[in-house]
């Protein structure tokens, strides 16, 4: 799962070189397919660990899940600078590499709906948790048109949640 944590190091801007010949071309399909690869991998065990509830260890996970998304993007970066000269030598190779990056997009689409999944739960049951929370604490109560009270701001208890699991 991604966390913002401040404490990050802003990722080294690398420049994408371009390749001399096929064979250095392949190559860099190759490091592109190898790095969608590992980052599916990790992808497929997140999802399964959150879809388990296990969302500490799932969390664990989170800075090789950030090294192998750098290698990823810098891959990326690569193919993009070698794409013509694997355009003209090897377009079966690059035909290839389209329909792994297509399956590789649809595990991260999976993998961000489990997420948002998890959240939406976690969210859930904290504004549950809260409104028992509240409901404990307001009197019952009728006004002298015969309404039920409305709580006033003394009778509100706020909730405190730790982020840490």
């Amino acid at each position: 799962m991604n966390h913002f944590n401040a404490s990050r190091q802003p990722m080294q801007a690398q420049r994408p070189t371009a390749a001399a010949g096929s064979t250095e071309a392949r190559k860099v399909a190759e490091n592109l397919m190898d790095a969608m690869s590992a980052l599916l991998g990790l992808i497929e065990r997140e999802t399964k660990l959150v879809r388990a509830g296990k969302v500490r260890e799932a969390m664990t996970l989170e800075s090789k899940k950030q090294e192998l998304s750098r290698n990823y993007v810098g891959a990326v970066g690569q193919l993009k600078a070698n794409q013509a000269q694997l355009a003209k030598s090897a377009p079966e190779l690059l035909s290839t590499l389209h329909r792994h990056h297509d399956a590789f997009r649809a595990m991260l689409q999976v993998n961000l709906t489990v997420l948002a999944t998890a959240h939406a739960v976690s969210e859930s049951v904290v504004r549950g948790v809260n409104a028992e929370i509240q409901k404990r604490n307001v009197p019952n109560t009728y006004t002298a048109a015969g309404r039920s009270a409305t709580p006033g701001p003394r009778h509100i208890t706020p909730l405190a949640v730790s982020r840490s699991l």
